[in-house]
């Protein structure tokens, strides 16, 4: 599944894919692959990345515009 939102919050933070994927714990690699939905993002790194954002994870997956969940 490719998330569009991955890559727009990565760059609106300013951050890198490798500054990304080391605070995941993950190779820059990998994080590219799910980057552009060549590999499927486990559960707890989109829950890492939902609470790093501060966004709901129906927002970081693109099920909603709203980015809490109240």
């Amino acid at each position: 599944m490719y998330f569009r939102r991955l890559r727009d919050m990565r760059e609106d933070a300013d951050l890198s894919q490798e500054q990304l994927a080391q605070m995941l714990g993950i190779r820059q690699t990998v994080y590219s692959r799910y980057e552009r939905g060549y590999q499927t993002i486990p559960l707890p790194l989109l829950i890492q990345l939902a609470d790093y954002y501060q966004v709901s994870l129906d927002y970081l997956t693109g099920r909603t515009d709203k980015q809490k969940s109240h």
